[in-house]
């Protein structure tokens, strides 16, 4: 009886060390792609800034009507506060594409140091290119479920740290 209650427990403690391990791996794999998916959050930030100073432009060019019921003169305002936060988002779309710039040399840095072409190329695809996991498939002539088990490897075997 005790044998069977000291195998039991043995079992039940490997159990949980795995599962303790298979959720470290889960946790770091997700840390990776967080980490992965900082180059494409660039672009997004650069198109939404840029985005953000053609509508200031736009509003410059065709002003609202100022409905406030006050005498304005000329309806010509004073040019400060537009160029002020032109250059206040021109700067920030500067530094949002050098921030770019440093995170893809970062990030392709670290994905060629993988010995595997085809997990390279996987996470090339994935987090530089933005492409879905059966546009990888296409690009790369393997099946998608191929693909996903090279992009596992592939965060298995990157180093962040």
């Amino acid at each position: 009886y005790w044998d069977t209650c000291r195998r039991s427990t043995r079992l039940e403690g490997m159990a949980v060390e795995q599962r303790l391990e298979e959720n470290n791996v889960k946790n770091e794999n997700e840390q990776k792609k967080a980490y992965l998916r900082g180059y494409r959050k660039h672009g997004k930030r650069i198109k939404r800034i840029e985005s953000e100073i053609e509508e200031i432009r736009s509003m410059k060019m065709y002003p609202s009507m100022n409905n406030d019921g006050m005498p304005h003169g000329s309806g010509q305002g004073d040019l400060s506060g537009y160029a002020a936060e032109l250059r206040e988002k021109e700067d920030k779309l500067y530094y949002e594409g050098v921030e770019q710039v440093k995170t893809y040399n970062d990030i392709s840095g670290r994905i060629r140091k993988l010995e595997d072409e085809d997990e390279r190329d996987v996470l090339f695809y994935r987090y530089i290119k933005g492409l879905r996991f059966w546009e990888i498939a296409q690009a790369m002539d393997y099946s998608e479920d191929w693909i996903y088990k090279l992009h596992g490897r592939a965060l298995w075997h990157l180093n962040i740290s």
